[in-house]
């Protein structure tokens, strides 16, 4: 055998190569599913369309940011969707009970989803406990906590100044977005300019070797639980400009689809792997499909099997795409 036949035997195949880069597989679904949707509806490309879809990808962005970033620790918080709404709720309280100024208020909530996802943090590292089996009985108390302190009502009377943040819109792009834009920015230099990003990659490959390499492990998990208990907070105050009012129900959706858009966008389950960016990118293609559902008039209600759908599909993807580079590489 030849060494140019040896060379092109040995050179991984374009679908390793594509599955290898997920950043670039990502996008190449990204573009085609939004060209797809140009075409096949009429009012895909509209103005007020690509508003609303921007408007939604940076809502569940901001958590999306939040879980993927715990990922690639090889981590998982599921109650990032009720810390959110915690925090949403707790700030409509304090500018319309309280009387706070909005910003003042912002400003508290915020801390507030910081403490509580250093709580959760703690808790994983002080009990030794997978983050996904401790985070369900917290979101099941934070959740509790939207309830008792807003009896199921929502909490109406939010300031007029603060609405801007969710309703208003710069140079045509909606505010929300432009703020995902610009955590988003801050996430990716973290994760490769710093680091912290070095080390989060590295206790999501192999937490014992970190630890052996003198990563303080436990730290950085809890500086990185205590960032996504902020970002959902953010996020849930968001909704509250947007809304215009305290929904207790604000959250609810932020559990299944950033961990789908997460795995969509190249992160991997079992940590170590993957990027903020891609995982952007997968939220972007699920309100892509969630928002033709909605132009096709398709009841509201198939949103959720379609999401849970999207998670399973993600999921068995990423298995089967590692299993596939595990043999391609022997």
């Amino acid at each position: 055998m030849s060494t140019d036949t040896h060379a092109a035997a040995n050179r991984p195949s374009a679908l390793a190569t594509l599955i290898r880069n997920p950043l670039a597989g990502v996008f190449v679904a990204l573009t085609a599913i939004f060209a797809v949707s140009a075409i096949i509806s009429p009012y895909f490309m509209t103005a007020y369309n690509l508003s609303v879809i921007a408007r939604g990808v940076a809502f569940v962005g901001l958590v999306t940011i939040a879980q993927s970033s715990l990922m690639i620790l090889g981590e998982l918080d599921l109650s990032l969707g009720t810390i959110g709404g915690l925090c949403g709720v707790v700030s409509g309280m304090l500018m319309v009970q309280a009387g706070l100024p909005w910003g003042v208020a912002l400003v508290l909530a915020l801390m507030l989803g910081m403490a509580l996802g250093l709580l959760n943090g703690f808790l994983v590292t002080a009990l030794g406990l997978h983050s996904l089996v401790l985070t369900i009985g917290t979101a099941g108390i934070y959740g509790g906590a939207i309830l008792v302190l807003t009896k199921g009502v929502a909490i109406t009377g939010i300031p007029e100044g603060i609405q801007f943040l969710g309703r208003g819109d710069v140079l045509g792009m909606p505010v929300p977005f432009l703020i995902m834009l610009l955590v988003l920015a801050v996430a990716l230099f973290l994760t490769t300019r710093t680091p912290i990003g070095r080390y989060m990659y590295a206790i999501g490959n192999n937490a014992a070797a970190a630890r052996m390499l003198g990563i303080r492990v436990d730290r950085i998990r809890l500086l990185v639980f205590t960032l996504a208990g902020g970002l959902a907070a953010l996020a849930g105050m968001l909704m509250v400009a947007r809304l215009g009012t305290a929904q207790p129900s604000i959250g609810q959706a932020w559990v299944l689809a950033p961990i789908a858009a997460s795995v969509i966008g190249g992160v991997a389950t079992t940590g170590g792997v993957g990027s903020p960016l891609g995982a952007i990118f997968g939220a972007g293609i699920i309100a892509i499909i969630e928002n033709i559902i909605v132009l096709f008039g398709v009841s509201p209600y198939w949103q959720g099997v379609v999401s849970g759908a999207i998670v399973v599909l993600a999921i068995s993807f990423d298995a089967l795409s590692r299993r596939y580079l595990r043999r391609d590489g022997a």
